[in-house]
């Protein structure tokens, strides 16, 4: 630490008690250890965290238990489904509020099946004694999902509506009154990265950046009530250039880098609520806004498919007995 950030870490708190006074801080992981350390409100899960959990010593005894569901015959899906809901039960006695779960990236084009998924897993969820008012259903934003969301709704089961890479997409979201939106910074920055040859951005020229402050600017100036949980970071700078946003979901690497840094941080995003009007997204507006937005379309599919990537290694697990851990590979996709 160097004699500035010494002198100043007696005067003030870390950056990241800052944030979380401005910013509701959700935790990118489903290490036990790691939410305990660093105490977010929430923490979110998806397959490729899932499977990164799976290999944790802490739940060594849900993943055995689910090897021998699997042996007994029943459905490898199923066990998956079984599990996913065993660690979230895990996560709900830590965090004191929402635990992300997601539906197989599978159904993401298919309205009914996800419909189907969704409630089975809040089925689950109460069967553990867990009440759905603790649990945000995951969907990938399609077309179908957001329009699952829009029924779920009508259930009182939230949903946290996921690969969000443009701002067609979360109006359409908002519209359907999901309950939260995340924008995935890390990924949509990759993308312009590697298409425009840019080594790296400034973060005041960050396209990830960029796209959430322009999300939550629209929602705002629109009045809408759905929440925007920046996501999928790729350095504690890009963190705090959205300080002040509803929410953020960051990994136990950036909320250690904010918690050792007691220098000051500056609010970014400002909730100047308005009551502006516009037309609801239509099916064709929606498609096509993915169609014009070639980064928005590929990431979209690319999520979808790598989060199934993931369900299938993680089945591969269970069904043959694995016990070593994942090569780097196979959690490349976690949370980022």
């Amino acid at each position: 630490m160097t004699q500035a950030n010494a002198q100043s870490s007696s005067t003030q708190p870390s950056k990241l008690e800052q944030l979380k006074a401005m910013t509701v801080i959700v935790a990118d992981t489903g290490d036990i250890e790691a939410i305990k350390k660093y105490q977010p409100q929430d923490c979110t899960t998806n397959p490729s965290l899932i499977l990164k959990a799976s290999q944790l010593e802490g739940y060594k005894a849900l993943m055995t238990e689910a090897q021998g569901w699997v042996k007994s015959g029943e459905s490898a899906d199923d066990v998956i489904d079984k599990l996913t809901v065993s660690i979230g039960t895990e996560l709900t006695k830590i965090v004191p509020g929402y635990v992300s779960t997601e539906v197989d990236a599978r159904l993401s084009f298919d309205k009914d099946a996800a419909l189907a998924r969704a409630r089975h897993l809040i089925k689950l969820y109460e069967a553990n004694g867990v009440g759905r008012e603790r649990i945000l259903i995951k969907l990938a934003s399609t077309w179908e999902g957001i329009q699952a969301a829009e029924i779920l709704k009508k259930e009182d089961i939230r949903c946290n509506m996921t690969l969000i890479f443009g701002l067609e997409q979360a109006i359409a979201c908002a519209q359907a009154g999901a309950y939260l939106v995340s924008p995935f910074v890390g990924r949509i920055t990759d993308w312009y990265k590697k298409s425009t040859g840019t080594k790296d951005y400034p973060v005041d020229e960050d396209p990830g950046i960029q796209s959430v402050k322009a999300i939550y600017k629209h929602f705002k100036a629109h009045g809408y009530d759905t929440i925007i949980m920046g996501a999928s970071f790729r350095s504690a700078a890009q963190v705090e250039a959205l300080a002040g946003c509803d929410r953020l979901t960051v990994s136990p690497q950036f909320l250690g880098e904010l918690d050792e840094d007691h220098g000051t941080l500056e609010r970014q995003l400002n909730p100047a609520q308005g009551h502006q009007t516009e037309a609801r997204v239509s099916e064709a507006g929606y498609r096509w806004s993915l169609a014009e937005d070639a980064m928005a379309g590929e990431k979209l599919n690319e999520g979808i498919r790598l989060f199934h990537q993931d369900t299938e290694k993680l089945k591969a697990l269970l069904t043959q007995g694995q016990s070593k851990a994942p090569d780097k590979q196979a959690v490349a996709n976690t949370g980022a």
